[in-house]
């Protein structure tokens, strides 16, 4: 049986983060917060660029009239 009743024990991706980064909750908390800021500094210098000309975004079909 869980020792919280709202958890089944299939926390996924994020609970699994989060049990396997060291240290207590501080720690976790300023590792994640880590994590995230890396994560979004590659999506925006590597990920973005390289897909930003395959996007549709700049194929308007307004007329300038």
């Amino acid at each position: 049986m869980s020792q919280v009743p709202w958890c089944d024990g299939r926390d996924g991706m994020y609970g699994w983060i989060w049990r396997h980064l060291p240290g207590n909750a501080w720690v976790r908390a300023l590792i994640s917060i880590m994590l995230i800021v890396a994560v979004v500094y590659g999506l925006f210098q590597y990920v973005f660029p390289w897909a930003e000309p395959l996007l549709p975004f700049n194929d308007v079909t307004v007329d300038n009239q």
